[in-house]
């Protein structure tokens, strides 16, 4: 066992991902809190490999594709007290028997994604809306002055009714834009209480068949979970009205694939799509063929921003281990049945 007073720290995220996520700043305050050990191998650590170097780690810093936290890996950690996730969802990660055991404290960063998600969908939003890349894309390729212009710029944003599914981190960011262009907006959320609703200034609406048939534009910023798969479906994309646009910057698992092709064909509606269910998205995906549809690479949340805030927000957490203060953004077990 290491003699030193100084926690021990152990990071996983290979070194590539770790420069990726930790700033130079960043990386010099994890340093001073404790004694660090760092992943030197860009190969992925199974769990048999994480078990047989952690006997004295107090702090586990993980990430995307850290191993999981099997029983032979609790079991050769007996000092461990926090694991700092430095991504998102921690569900393929600590067995939930482990986190309702509460020998240690998990936390995750998935805050640090919001903003730039939800930045995303305001962007996507904006362009389905008021397509200023077609435009674009009709004069570098020649086209007629006149013919462009009179096809008009759409619709502004504040004169539409936006529905807004799911109030978690990257939702919440959502409305505040939102509502800070003055648009009237609705959310659809089980967990969300009248007063949180008022708090963030939105009706609160009970029926998704209200809201999905009510809103012009539906943003999808739900978690994946059995509940929510195909939670829009062939039922409420008919009832979407004409012209109305669908934003999913969330999972793909929240809408009907086929359906939404579907809908997509009859020209009916229009999309804005950054999730699917194979990605890469195959060369002869029909979905690439649709002039309805805005098609980005699941990027929503991948900016240098985003990817400083997870080490940031990581650290912090640390830091707070170090002052034996209460976590920031600790996983409970009563959270897991509304996390991805």
């Amino acid at each position: 066992m290491q003699s030193s007073s100084r926690p021990q720290i152990l990071v996983l995220p290979p070194p590539s991902l770790y420069r990726k996520l930790f700033s130079p700043s960043t990386d010099a305050r994890l340093r001073a809190l404790g004694d660090v050990t760092f992943n030197t191998q860009e190969s992925d650590l199974s769990s048999n490999d994480l078990a047989g170097r952690v006997a004295d780690t107090e702090v586990l810093i993980t990430g995307w594709r850290s191993p999981k936290l099997s029983d032979a890996v609790l079991a050769a950690a007996p000092r461990l007290r926090l694991v700092a996730h430095s991504a998102g969802s921690i569900k393929f990660l600590v067995p939930e028997q482990a986190l309702r055991a509460g020998r240690f404290a998990v936390t995750t960063v998935a805050a640090a994604m919001g903003p730039a998600v939800a930045e995303m969908a305001l962007q996507l939003t904006l362009m389905c809306l008021r397509p200023i890349h077609q435009l674009d894309a009709g004069l570098k390729d020649g086209g007629d002055w006149k013919d462009l212009k009179a096809q008009g710029s759409g619709e502004e944003l504040a004169a539409q009714r936006v529905g807004v599914i799911g109030a978690g981190h990257t939702g919440r960011h959502y409305v505040r834009m939102m509502r800070g262009l003055g648009v009237e907006t609705w959310v659809y959320d089980p967990y969300l209480t009248e007063e949180r609703a008022a708090g963030m200034d939105v009706e609160r609406v009970t029926s998704l068949d209200a809201l999905v048939s009510s809103c012009r534009v539906v943003s999808l910023h739900a978690p994946s979970t059995p509940q929510t798969h195909h939670m829009i479906g062939r039922r409420e994309l008919t009832q979407m009205r004409d012209g109305a646009v669908l934003i999913n910057t969330a999972r793909s698992s929240l809408v009907d694939p086929q359906a939404l092709l579907d809908e997509l064909r009859s020209g009916r509606i229009s999309a804005a799509l950054d999730v699917f269910d194979e990605e890469p998205l195959p060369l002869d995906n029909p979905l690439r063929t649709l002039p309805n549809v805005i098609l980005t690479p699941h990027v929503a949340s991948h900016t240098r921003n985003t990817h400083f805030r997870q080490g940031e927000l990581t650290v912090e957490e640390v830091e707070r281990f170090v002052k034996g203060e209460p976590p920031r953004y600790a996983v409970t077990p009563e959270m897991l049945a509304t996390m991805a």
